[in-house]
């Protein structure tokens, strides 16, 4: 006792020994009572314990290609021991060389970084474990304070005590940001490679080792040269631990990376994608952008592919054939390098690229070339004809460029018309392709199943069936005379007139005044309700004659389905889009059944309709189809509006069903020599190619029952012989010249 209190004597008379001890000591004590004070407030750590990776909805393709992705978050998870090892090794090697000893905190890192920050001006340095950057990304911000750090180590503490080194590891290496929405090392992969993390080369590998540093100003689609000088760091760095040969480090230095271009926001299928989107999101709610959830559609890639491609180029073709409107901005070139690159993102931010369609800025010119800049700081030149319209351009001109054969560019420009295509299985209803207009980014509105348009003579099919039910064959008679209706004068799209034609002939032909007739004979009433049998709003189709010449409102999605009816005995098929719905497990919570098909009209009936089509396909206006495709087995109708406001090509083949519209947003002429025959009838085949690559020339086979086949045309059973019509709008035949009689005005409806 008197030694302990001679001890505290000594101490009082000697001031600087008392701090000496005293100052540490009570720095210690303060330090474990905030460190007790701070536990107490940590964060619960179920997040972690009970780690459930905020994965994006993914959309694919009945054959398996992603389609769209939706969320913020764009996260692959992949378990620990289906990462390579190697690639594990490298991060730990790179990034937390002791993660294996330590529990949680490099004590002698932490030192190091204190002292030197202590000691340097500029940016604070850290000692940051793998299990530390977990705690700060997870519950923490990126602050660079002290705070922060001793409740980043807390963390770190707590995470180690509640988890295995193997879940910290797999939760890190997926929970990660490395730039570009993509979070994990399988997202990175995928995103800048295209890549699954087993395909990844050394070169890579050391990149994508190299982001967790700094994953913005990192981002190699972006900084290529900043993510080269810090891959150059990791490969240095595993040569040093031997994971890797000094001779291979150097040998991935060199390689190329063939980083992806940042995709646009729209791809292939966006309008379809659009329409799995808003569905899971009435079914999930939000928790459909993060649960992982992955739809499987019923279109196939290819042919999704071929349909948005062919569109496109319609369009821009379309487009070429229209005077140059100018620049789509004009901004200012400052002298500034710093400046000018600031300028120029904002103008690229202002007109993205739409895929194959790019922005440009007009740099310079003289008389043999123009010099412009890309988005993605690539230099391009224009010559020869395109250089022609840029001549009056100042320097700044925001420009439209497409990349033509063998590098050259040609100026363009966006289109401003629309268009959409769908194809479907006619047996199923099953979309196989549905493109819903020329770009996603700058139009949402989906034309293939929002947009209600006239469909012109391509509605005609509708009219010759309600005939054919009545009585009439290919061989009907119909007059081919002017038709004045007080002062409604229609007229023939070629303004060629005739006595007479068959309906063969006036449906192969697109003659106006033979499917007036045709209507006239019918009724519009008994027109108007033959035609709601193929799945078209009644009381958008006008009861009047102009309906057979298809002055409605009908989708291109309608069209399909109305189309497909003749290639499938008469039963109408409803589209479907959505095949099921699988969460993060891979577990099947929703299966879609095949919607019920609907009676349209009876198999000899489309049967006989649909070899009206076949006509219009090998000899009438649709001639074109058989043409590119190379096949007789196709049935279809080319329609044009009044003005060449709508154009569409409507038709099939046993397997495939397809309609395609193009027209401005804003209903105006597409051009005096535009029609559907010449802007929707590629687009059409071209789709047509992909769909049915490898299928055999299929025949419609005639139904067993309610047909009988006279001189080589087919007549129903009950309208053989006398019975049939064969006359319509034409003087009646005299009784010992006819062979037929003719069916009086207004027959009743036989179904």
């Amino acid at each position: 006792m008197l030694r302990q209190y001679a001890l505290v004597q000594h101490l009082l008379a000697r001031p600087w020994l008392l701090a000496l001890v005293g100052l540490p000591l009570g720095l210690f004590l303060i330090g474990v009572i905030v460190a007790v004070f701070l536990w107490q407030q940590l964060p619960a750590l179920d997040v972690l314990t009970d780690y459930q990776p905020h994965q994006p909805l993914r959309v694919m393709s009945a054959d398996g290609q992603l389609i769209g992705e939706f969320g913020a978050e764009r996260r692959r998870f992949v378990a620990l021991k289906d990462i390579p090892k190697p690639m594990q090794d490298a991060l730990l090697a790179v990034e937390d060389s002791d993660f294996y000893e330590h529990s949680g905190i490099d004590y002698s890192g932490i030192a190091r970084a204190m002292w030197r920050n202590l000691t340097h001006r500029g940016p604070l340095h850290g000692a940051s474990t793998i299990t530390q950057q977990l705690a700060r990304d997870t519950f923490l911000t990126k602050q660079q304070r002290w705070s922060r750090k001793v409740v980043e180590a807390l963390l770190a503490i707590k995470i180690e005590g509640a988890l295995s080194k193997a879940q910290i590891l797999e939760i890190y290496m997926n929970q990660i940001y490395l730039g570009n929405r993509a979070y994990g090392f399988a997202a990175a992969a995928e995103r800048y490679f295209g890549k699954e993390l087993g395909q990844l080369n050394t070169a890579q590998m050391a990149l994508l080792i190299g982001l967790p540093k700094d994953p913005n100003r990192l981002n190699p689609a972006v900084y290529p040269e900043r993510a080269r000088r810090r891959q150059a760091v990791v490969l240095e760095r595993l040569a040093a631990v031997g994971q890797v040969t000094p001779a291979q480090a150097k040998a991935a230095r060199e390689q190329p990376l063939n980083i992806q271009r940042p995709k646009r926001a729209a791809g292939v299928a966006d309008h379809a994608a659009e329409m799995v989107r808003q569905e899971m999101l009435t079914r999930f709610g939000e928790a459909a952008y993060t649960r992982g959830l992955t739809v499987t559609t019923t279109l196939l890639y290819a042919e999704q592919a071929a349909a948005q491609e062919a569109l496109r180029n319609a369009l821009f073709e379309l487009e070429r054939r229209q005077p140059f409107r100018g620049p789509e901005a004009t901004i200012a070139l400052p002298k500034d390098a710093g400046e000018l690159d600031d300028a120029l993102d904002t103008a690229f931010d202002a007109h993205p690229d739409l895929g194959e369609l790019r922005t440009a800025v007009l740099l310079s010119q003289d008389k043999s070339a123009a010099a412009l800049v890309l988005a993605d700081g690539e230099r391009i030149a224009i010559k020869g004809a395109s250089l022609r319209p840029l001549q009056n351009l100042k320097p700044g001109a925001v420009l439209r460029v497409l990349e033509g054969k063998g590098g050259q560019w040609q100026l363009s420009q966006t289109p401003q018309a629309e268009g959409a295509v769908v194809t479907l299985d006619p047996a199923t209803g099953a979309i196989r392709a549905l493109v819903g207009g020329f770009d996603f980014t700058r139009n949402q509105f989906n034309s293939a199943t929002q947009a209600w348009r006239q469909p012109g003579s391509a509605f005609k099919p509708f009219i010759y069936s309600a005939m054919i039910e009545q009585g009439a064959w290919a061989g009907t008679l119909v007059s081919d005379q002017q038709v004045f209706i007080n002062d409604w004068a229609p007229r023939n799209y070629d303004g060629q007139y005739e006595e007479a034609l068959t309906l063969r002939q006036g449906l192969a032909r697109s003659k106006n005044m033979v499917t007036i007739r045709v209507a006239q004979a019918l009724g519009p009433q008994r027109a108007r309700a033959w035609a709601a049998h193929f799945g078209f709003d009644e009381d958008k189709q006008p009861l009047n004659l102009t309906m057979a010449l298809g002055t409605g409102a009908v989708t291109p999605l309608q069209m399909a389905q109305a189309y497909a009816a003749f290639a499938n005995e008469g039963q109408l098929p409803s589209g479907w889009l959505i095949q099921r719905v699988q969460d993060a497990q891979g577990d099947v919570i929703f299966k879609a059944e095949q919607p019920p098909l609907r009676k349209a009209v009876s198999p000899r009936n489309a049967f006989m309709t649909a070899q009206l089509l076949a006509a219009v396909t090998r000899e009438g206006t649709g001639a074109r189809a058989s043409s590119l495709l190379g096949r007789w087995d196709l049935h279809g109708k080319t329609g044009t509006t009044n003005d060449a406001i709508d154009a569409w090509f409507c038709g099939f083949q046993a397997t495939r069903a397809g309609a395609v519209w193009i027209g401005y947003p804003q209903p105006k002429s597409l051009g005096e020599r535009e029609s559907g025959g010449g802007l929707a009838l590629p687009v059409w085949a071209a789709t047509m190619a992909v769909a049915l690559k490898g299928q055999p020339i299929t025949q419609l086979e005639p139904p067993r029952e309610g047909l009988v086949q006279q001189d080589g045309d087919w007549f129903y059973s009950e309208f053989a012989g006398d019975m049939a019509i064969a006359r319509i709008g034409l003087p009646a035949l005299q009784p010992e010249d006819a062979a037929v009689e003719v069916a009086p005005s207004e027959p009743p409806i036989n179904q």
